[in-house]
C-alpha cells in the first residue's frame, strides 16, 4: 500500500532536505572564504570549526521550518508555485531567526566576528537548491507514477458530476499515480461504467471492503441529492482508520478555493471570496496600475505618435475611439482605444461582433489589432481609474445583458476593475474565441488573485499577449 511507501519517502526527503542544508551552507561559506581571500585578504576569518559547528543547530531548525511551512506535503497534484512561494517563506523565516541570534549573541567573542554576508549568502543557496531539488524529485516521482508504479488506490463513493470530474482528471494525468478501484453507488446497477471504472456494488458493502484493508483513501463523491448518507459513511470510514476526502457535487457554485469562516465552531462558507475586496489587497494594486500606467504611457510615447500619424494619413475620422464599456461594479465607462476601422453608426456598431474578414476594418487597423497596439491608450484609463494593468476584459453593454442570461456566473467578472490584458488573454482567449472559457478563465483570476499572479500575467503578455492570432 501506498502509506508504508510515503513514510519511506518522507523520512527520504527529511534525510535529503538536511544534506541540501548543509551543501548550501558550506557553498555559502566558500563564496565567503573566496571573496575575502580575493578581495579582503587583511581580514580575519574565524576557523572554519566554528563556522560548520553551526551546522548542528541550522540543520534542526530548518527541518522544523519546513515542516511548519507544509513541505513534507505529497507532491501529487501540489502546485510548483505554491512550493516554491513555502520554500521562500520558510527560508525567509530562517533568515530573519539567524540574524535575530546573531544580533542577540554579538556579545560573545566568536558570535561578533561571525560573518552577516554568509547568512544571506546561505539563504539564496539555499532557496536555489531546495527548489531544484524538489523539483527533480517531483519529476521523478510522476515518471515512476506514469509508469504505473507507486499507485494509490481510491474508492469512489456516489456516481455525480464529481465522480466524472475525478476521474477524467485522474485519466488525464496518470502522473498523479491515482488507481480508482471502483464505484459504490446505490443508484446505478453493478457493472456500469465510465471511462472503464465500474460501478462494484451499494453503499452497504462498504464496511466489508474497509475490512480488505487495500484502500488508501477514499474520495466521497455523492450527487447532492444523496448528502443524508454524508454521516453515515464518514462514519465507517474514520472507524477503518483510512484517509478520507470529499469531493463536493456543487463545485458550479462554490468557488475552487472557498473562504470558510469558524463562526464559534460553525464552519460557514462564503459563496464568492474576492481577494481584492480587501482594503490593502485593492490599494496595493492601484498603486502598481497608476506606477505602471505612467511608466507605458512614457515607453509607449513614440508608437503612439507613429500609430496616430498613420492612422490620420490612411483613413478619415476621429484618432481615438471611444467605447462604452461595463467595468466595476456594473458601471459603464467610456473605454479608449486607436480607431482601427471605418467611422460607422453608433446604433450599427454597438450590436455588431468584429469577424474574421470584417470589411470595416482598416489595412492600418488591421495591423494594429494584430499587434494590440490599439489597446495602448488604455494606460489613460488605468490611470483615470476605470481599469486596471490586469483584469478581466471589460465588454459592451449589449453584450453584457445578451451574455448574463447565456452565461452562467458571467456577472462575477464586474466584482473587480476590467483589465488591459487578463488570465484568460494570456491562455489563448482573445477575439474571436470562446466566452464561456474566457469566464472560466477570469472567474479563476477573480478568485485566486495575488500580486504574483498579476505580475505572472504581465510577464506573459509580452510574449503572448502582443500578437492577437484571433485579431479580426
Amino acid at each position: 500500500m501506498i502509506k508504508d511507501n510515503q513514510k519511506k519517502l518522507n523520512g527520504l526527503h527529511v534525510v535529503l532536505d538536511g544534506l541540501v542544508v548543509a551543501a548550501s551552507y558550506s557553498m555559502a561559506w566558500t563564496c565567503l572564504y573566496l571573496r575575502n581571500r580575493l578581495f579582503n585578504p587583511q581580514i580575519h576569518i574565524l576557523p572554519p570549526k566554528f563556522y560548520f559547528s553551526v551546522l548542528l543547530a541550522i540543520v534542526p531548525m530548518y527541518l522544523v521550518l519546513y515542516a511548519c511551512f507544509q513541505l513534507y506535503t505529497p507532491k501529487r497534484v501540489q502546485q510548483r508555485r505554491y512550493e516554491f512561494a513555502n520554500i521562500c517563506k520558510a527560508n525567509l523565516a530562517g533568515l530573519l531567526i539567524s540574524s535575530l541570534l546573531l544580533l542577540l549573541l554579538k556579545k560573545n567573542p566568536y558570535f561578533k566576528e561571525f560573518s552577516n554576508r554568509l547568512v544571506f549568502y546561505f539563504f539564496a543557496a539555499n532557496v536555489v537548491a531546495e527548489t531544484a531539488v524538489r523539483n527533480l524529485i517531483r519529476m521523478l516521482l510522476r515518471s515512476i507514477r506514469a509508469k504505473g508504479y507507486n499507485q494509490k488506490h481510491i474508492l469512489l463513493i456516489g456516481c455525480s458530476r464529481a465522480a466524472e470530474g475525478f476521474i477524467d482528471r485522474v485519466r488525464q494525468n496518470p502522473e498523479w499515480g491515482y488507481h480508482v478501484y471502483g464505484v459504490l453507488d446505490d443508484q446505478k446497477d453493478p457493472g456500469t461504467e465510465y471511462h472503464g471504472i465500474q460501478v462494484i456494488g451499494r453503499t452497504a458493502e462498504l464496511d466489508s471492503i474497509l475490512a480488505l484493508n487495500t484502500l488508501d483513501e477514499i474520495a466521497i463523491t455523492l450527487g447532492i441529492g444523496e448528502y443524508a448518507k454524508l454521516e453515515y459513511i464518514v462514519a465507517a470510514c474514520e472507524k477503518s482508520g483510512v484517509h478520507t476526502k470529499f469531493i463536493p457535487d456543487y463545485n458550479n457554485v462554490i468557488p475552487t478555493r472557498p473562504f470558510m469562516e469558524d463562526l464559534q465552531g460553525l464552519p460557514v462558507i462564503n459563496i464568492r471570496h474576492v481577494p481584492l475586496n480587501d482594503p490593502l489587497n485593492n490599494f496595493m494594486k492601484r498603486m502598481v496600475d497608476i506606477f505602471g500606467a505612467v511608466v507605458g504611457i512614457i515607453l509607449f510615447s513614440p508608437v503612439m505618435l507613429i500609430t496616430a500619424v498613420l492612422i490620420k494619413l490612411t483613413s478619415p475620422g476621429p484618432l481615438i475611439y471611444s467605447q462604452d464599456r461595463v467595468g466595476l461594479h456594473n458601471r459603464p465607462f467610456k473605454m479608449y482605444k486607436f480607431r482601427s476601422m471605418e467611422v460607422q453608426a453608433p446604433e450599427a456598431e454597438k450590436r455588431r461582433w468584429t469577424t474574421p474578414g470584417d470589411s470595416r476594418v482598416t489595412p492600418v487597423g488591421r495591423l494594429i489589432r494584430k499587434t494590440s497596439i490599439d489597446e495602448v491608450p488604455q494606460f489613460f484609463n488605468v490611470l483615470m481609474g476605470n481599469m486596471s494593468l490586469v483584469g478581466p476584459r471589460p465588454e459592451r453593454p449589449f453584450f453584457v445583458e445578451k451574455f448574463k442570461e447565456e452565461i452562467p456566473r458571467y456577472m462575477i467578472k464586474h466584482q473587480v476593475r476590467p483589465g488591459m490584458t487578463g488570465w484568460a488573454q494570456v491562455n489563448g482567449y482573445r477575439g474571436d474565441t470562446s466566452i464561456a472559457k474566457r469566464i472560466e478563465h477570469d472567474l479563476y483570476y477573480i478568485e485566486n488573485w495575488t500580486m504574483g499572479l498579476d505580475f505572472k500575467i504581465l510577464f506573459l503578455t509580452f510574449f503572448k499577449g502582443f500578437i492577437n492570432k484571433n485579431a479580426c
